[in-house]
């Protein structure tokens, strides 16, 4: 059974940062292509950052662009989504995701496995 649970969502102010994780159980995060989404209400989920399985690079979306950066430890399993000089923009519930596939998506529809997410609330 997959398992995806994030964790180290929370209260920031403005400016601040933070670090979320995502421990997998079920899954070897080194095969899969990992990647964050965030999610408002009323709002689609939206696509933060990915890393890819075979080579590592990584991809972001414009808006959190120099911002964040998204890592994995493949000996605890686990993926990392570092977020700098946050905006209350970026307030949302975070969510990581597991896509067994070759090519890297953007979608989420694309995505095998889902964590339950993370809030994260960034203060003015």
């Amino acid at each position: 059974q997959v398992q995806l649970v994030e964790s180290g969502g929370g209260l920031v102010q403005a400016g601040g940062s933070l670090r979320l994780s995502c421990a997998a159980s079920g899954l070897t995060v080194s095969l899969y292509t990992m990647a964050w989404f965030r999610q408002t209400p009323g709002k689609e989920r939206e696509f933060v950052a990915a890393t890819r399985w075979n080579t590592g690079n990584t991809y972001y979306a414009d808006s959190v662009k120099g911002r964040f950066t998204i890592a994995r430890d493949n000996a605890k399993n686990t993926v990392y989504l570092q977020m700098n000089s946050l905006k209350p923009d970026d307030t949302a519930v975070y969510s990581c995701a597991a896509d067994g596939g070759v090519v890297l998506s953007r979608s989420p529809p694309a995505y095998d496995y889902w964590g339950q997410g993370t809030q994260l609330t960034v203060s003015s």
